[in-house]
């Protein structure tokens, strides 16, 4: 099959609705800490430490979903990763123990994993030309970001009317009928030299080129700060900031409580990622990729240092959603479409995967730890500094990466 000559194609429109209603789902959770905590009387770190098994899972099944919709198909693993979420969902509301949750979470970690970027994002690529397809794969993952802001408002809305049992099994229907778009979802083929070369010769080549454990490092720190933020901002917001005034701006739209504001920044995180993201698509086009992650690694740094030094204010909550959100994802067309141009296409799904088990090991440890030192200390403090360190880490360990594709090794 040939690949259009526009942007926009049935298997874009499907995977950035995919993901969007995923991601929707996905990025509500941090809006259930304090209801599912205060029903059952659990630590902070009880439920913080579901959500980080869910992140390690998504991590531990992106490279098997990879594989499997390289070897069976794009859309059969798809159709498993939404069998995954829904029935994670709908057992989590039935979760009594912190045990029982925590062990559901991985069901809904796997069906991230089969409905989110790895697979998602692979047949999007294989699916775009040479000339848009660091625009495409930015749109893709700019539908998660538009599934972030409506994700957690709709997740507090819905909670002012029913239990957060019900909010699960709504989420549940709505990752099922995900599965009627599936029919659109028809990926090309890849060219005839990438068909060349097995997946355990390509695997090779990416174990022996330097460049990929660096990717791999990087993209820790991305994990570390996005899942901790998902997770712990709306109750950090809710614990810490400042009132918000009566007769002032928020308070006019509506947002008269810091729980509300919680659940407003992670919206206005997605809502400004969309502009982050397809400006990271248009970039990466146009420069070098590593300079790019480097500059968001340090951006994402330093706006994090600033805010936690500051006084928590709404005016400030806001600003650091707005900059944080730009920055958000736009690391992911950046680091997919730096594995695509120096590793092909044929296997980027599973190469993608592999990189992304760093990201939700990070992913894992900002969320578990978020919970952990707050249980521990009464605060937040000390898991944002160790943001801040792994994130100039990930700033540093970018620029050596060489953006030359490696050569297949001689037999």
């Amino acid at each position: 099959m040939d690949r259009p000559a526009t942007i926009f194609n049935p298997v874009l429109v499907v995977g950035c609705v995919i993901i969007m209603v995923s991601f929707a789902v996905r990025a509500s959770f941090g809006v259930f800490q304090i209801p599912i905590a205060e029903e059952f009387g659990w630590a902070r770190a009880e439920f913080s430490l579901a959500i980080a098994i869910q992140n390690l899972a998504w991590g531990i099944g992106q490279p098997l979903f990879g594989a499997l919709a390289e070897r069976l198909g794009d859309r059969k693993a798809i159709v498993l990763g939404a069998l995954f979420y829904a029935a994670g969902l709908v057992l989590s509301s039935f979760a009594q123990t912190p045990f029982a949750m925590q062990a559901y979470e991985v069901l809904v970690g796997f069906g991230v994993a089969g409905t989110g970027f790895g697979v998602i994002l692979a047949v999007v690529g294989r699916a775009a030309s040479d000339e848009h397809r660091s625009m495409a794969l930015a749109i893709a993952t700019a539908a998660g970001s538009a599934g972030q802001v409506f994700g957690a408002p709709v997740a507090e809305a819905l909670l002012a009317v029913m239990s957060w049992q019900s909010v699960f099994m709504i989420f549940a229907a709505g990752i099922i009928a995900l599965l009627l778009s599936l029919p659109m979802m028809r990926a090309p083929s890849v060219s005839r030299v990438e068909l060349q070369e097995s997946m355990g010769q390509i695997l090779g080549r990416a174990a022996r080129d330097p460049s990929f454990a660096m990717i791999f490092l990087g993209f820790f720190s991305c994990g570390y700060q996005l899942a901790f933020i998902t997770a712990h901002f709306p109750a950090f917001v809710t614990e810490i900031c400042g009132p918000i005034a009566a007769g002032g701006v928020l308070h006019g739209l509506g947002i008269t409580t810091t729980s509300a504001l919680g659940a407003v920044s992670i919206s206005l995180i997605g809502l400004f990622n969309i502009v982050g993201t397809l400006a990271a698509g248009w970039m990466g086009k146009r420069f070098t990729k590593k300079y790019l992650l480097a500059i968001i690694y340090t951006a994402r740094t330093v706006a994090a240092a600033v805010f936690i030094l500051m006084p928590m204010t709404p005016t400030s909550v806001l600003v650091f959603s707005a900059v944080m959100g730009a920055l958000w994802l736009a690391t992911v067309p950046l680091t997919s479409g730096l594995i695509a141009h120096l590793y092909g296409l044929r296997y980027m799904g599973t190469l993608y995967g592999i990189v992304f088990f760093s990201h939700q090991l990070g992913g894992f440890l900002g969320v578990w730890l978020g919970g952990r030192l707050y249980d521990l200390y009464g605060n937040y403090d000390l898991v944002w500094w160790i943001g801040v360190g792994v994130g100039a880490f990930s700033a540093i360990v970018h620029l050596p990466v060489r953006e030359k594709a490696p050569q297949p090794a001689v037999a």
